[in-house]
């Protein structure tokens, strides 16, 4: 089952520290996990970063809501303990704990509204500022941004000259290490007679293998039969590796033969080019650097 919300948090945590002592967040984690019956396969889910789990997110965020409505202290690095506005919030024997609850709180408002979630205060925030945490909803829209300008750059892609995009597949190859310079990979991948590009390139810079290069703007789906011709082709420049580059996609079939055959082909389409181009900055250039940092707990400690 998917990871509770965030806010669903609020409550067992406040429960589980209710005994008075002070706990360290790896047992409070452990505790809140057992509270709920997770299993192993909710607690592996990751954040989309990958640099944590969805599970582990949610609680600490849950305690550093908790923190600044007063509820809990840290009484050391990494260390929480009830205070008595949190046994009076417990003592009210509500149901559920959100953000609306804990905007009965001065200092939880003057926190709440400068934070990324900044919902209003009922008991029907937006669906992501419900579910999510603040690096969830900072993770969530960097993926949105990013799919947008995939798209923007396919389109731009479609609508460029053969020549223009004779010289974007070179760009991309070199970018990615193949090739060795643009001047040695442009010699070698040029116009085909039907629109395309292909041609055979060095795998690395020594060049001690090739690639067999062919790349269309298509936007008609590219079936097996023109993968089948791909992979015949490579006998006849004596290749044993291939990349097929569409700016469409590939059917199933096609996908399904490459995985059969004894040669090395990659099928790249138009999803997985605008991809290659963005992570390898071919068409695209940094608008907005955003840094997102933490507090050095190493800085903090005395000891």
């Amino acid at each position: 089952m998917p990871v509770p919300d965030f806010q669903s948090f609020f409550l067992p945590v406040l429960r589980l520290m209710a005994d008075g002592r002070e706990y360290p967040m790896a047992e409070l984690r452990e505790k809140v996990a057992a509270e709920l019956q997770l299993t192993p396969e909710d607690l592996s889910q990751k954040l989309p970063s990958g640099t944590q789990t969805v599970f582990a997110n949610r609680v600490a965020w849950a305690a550093v809501y908790l923190h600044r409505a007063g509820t809990l202290e840290r009484t050391k690095r990494g260390v929480f303990r009830i205070t008595g506005r949190g046994h009076e919030l417990i003592a009210q024997n509500t149901s559920k704990i959100t953000t609306a609850t804990l905007s009965q709180f001065p200092e939880f408002v003057t926190f709440h509204k400068s934070g990324p979630t900044n919902e209003s205060n009922d008991d029907q925030p937006t669906k992501n500022a419900k579910s999510e945490t603040p690096e969830e909803q900072l993770a969530a829209a960097y993926k949105l941004l990013r799919e947008s300008l995939a798209n923007d750059v396919l389109e731009s892609v479609k609508k460029s000259t053969p020549t223009f995009f004779e010289e974007l597949v070179v760009d991309l190859l070199v970018a990615m290490g193949y090739g060795g310079s643009v001047e040695d990979a442009g010699k070698a991948v040029g116009m085909s007679g039907d629109g395309g590009i292909d041609g055979i390139i060095k795998e690395d810079k020594l060049g001690l293998d090739v690639v067999y290069v062919q790349a269309k703007r298509w936007n008609a789906v590219v079936g097996r039969p023109v993968v089948q011709a791909f992979a015949g082709s490579l006998e006849g420049v004596r290749a044993r590796k291939g990349v097929l580059i569409t700016t469409s996609h590939f059917s199933q079939d096609a996908l399904d033969y490459v995985g059969m055959i004894e040669k090395k082909i990659v099928l790249i389409d138009g999803k997985r080019l605008a991809d290659l181009m963005i992570e390898h900055d071919v068409g695209v250039n940094v608008a907005h650097t955003y840094k997102v940092k933490r507090l050095d707990s190493e800085y903090f400690n005395e000891s």
